[in-house]
């Protein structure tokens, strides 16, 4: 058992969970709790720890996944020290990160016997984690094939990210670009029509078709997207609010039109 708060590999895991820099350089990142540990593929799974407490209440089915693994104990104390939450599950590991080329983003994987449309989520500079989260979530719900990030964006493997994504982390295709302009203009060539959020929008989000390739553009959660990002679009599509409301949360309007497109491809 693991006691001491300074041993090395205890710093390790801590240094991953508060630190981007820590991750990117060792190519990981860090799950909490037995569901998310469940959904990890086996392969990806590096490390895992897991507290006597856990252990004392655990399934037969629970501890053989953790034997699997080579599951540390660790003290309750050592446990809070790694994990990111306040009141931790008890069962943590260290997961590697994927490496998605652009072709798995824009072309996804084979779903339902068949290739799907790109349907594409382009998100500018979202800053907040759990928007993102919650974003990589309801785009794997929605059919989405690939996500594609700007460097501004929050970091897909920080903590409160993973906890949102509830494991879709684990199955959404994703990728950082340095210059959304020029990527979205790409995008166009390759005949997928792009769709900006846009409050200048002249015509509802259900008036257009996205049986064909598609791509959605949203933008920072305070700003939205930059003119710049806006006017490569192929179209503006506006969402409609009664109320006193002027804009939409991020991570809504993603949900709103993804899922627009997925009701009108199941048609």
């Amino acid at each position: 058992m693991i006691k001491s708060l300074n041993n090395e590999r205890v710093r390790k895991v801590v240094s991953y969970t508060q630190k981007s820099k820590a991750r990117k350089e060792n190519n990981v990142f860090v799950i909490e709790g037995m569901k998310m540990l469940r959904e990890a593929p086996v392969l990806q799974v590096r490390e895992a720890y897991v507290t006597e407490q856990f252990l004392d209440s655990a399934s037969e089915d629970d501890k053989e996944i953790l034997w699997r693994y080579g599951a540390e104990t660790v003290t309750a104390e050592v446990m809070k020290k790694m994990a990111d939450t306040r009141t931790p599950q008890g069962v943590l590991a260290v997961v590697s990160m994927y490496q998605y080329t652009e072709e798995e983003v824009l072309e996804g994987y084979i779903r339902d016997g068949g290739n799907e449309k790109p349907l594409l989520l382009i998100l500018e500079n979202i800053q907040d984690p759990g928007n993102l989260g919650t974003m990589l979530r309801s785009s794997e719900g929605a059919g989405v094939t690939g996500v594609i990030l700007s460097k501004g964006s929050a970091d897909v493997y920080n903590p409160k990210v993973i906890r949102s994504t509830m494991g879709s982390i684990f199955r959404m295709p994703f990728m950082y670009v340095d210059n959304i302009p020029a990527f979205v203009e790409k995008l166009s060539e390759k005949g997928i029509k792009t769709y900006a959020a846009h409050l200048k929008g002249k015509k509802n989000y259900d008036k257009f078709d996205y049986t064909k390739p598609t791509a959605f553009l949203i933008g920072n959660e305070g700003n939205g997207l930059s003119k710049e990002t806006a006017d490569a679009a192929s179209e503006y599509v506006l969402i409609p609010m009664k109320g006193q409301v002027e804009s939409m949360n991020a991570a809504t309007s993603a949900a709103i039109l993804t899922f627009e497109a997925s009701r009108q491809r199941r048609k």
